[in-house]
């Protein structure tokens, strides 16, 4: 019998940790969470590559929660401009955040 009951705390312990090595916090990502940024910033992503005139290889994304940061250097204001309104436009982009700079 107490065989059973260390085989059922040891259990339980696990499957604890496991739960909660899975959830989020202010500052970490839940699993789910993790996937679900990196599938928009790969929408993102392909988005600004396919937008013309933007040089994709230029301009860095990355996700965090839903929020877009976007980085790197452009030519011009109207460049950011367009790349801003392109990350709004994929699907679960909840905001975006400008750190391109002008060459």
């Amino acid at each position: 019998m107490k065989q059973y009951k260390l085989i059922s705390a040891v259990f339980l312990t696990m499957l604890f940790v496991s739960v909660l090595g899975c959830t989020a916090s202010p500052q970490k990502e839940s699993t789910g969470e993790y996937f679900d940024d990196s599938y928009i910033t790969t929408k993102v992503k392909t988005a600004i590559l396919n937008e013309p005139g933007l040089k994709s290889s230029e301009i860095n994304v990355e996700t965090f929660k839903g929020a877009v940061q976007l980085s790197g250097f452009v030519n011009s204001q109207s460049d950011i401009d367009r790349a801003i309104a392109v990350a709004r436009s994929v699907k679960g982009v909840k905001s975006v955040k400008n750190d391109m700079r002008l060459k």
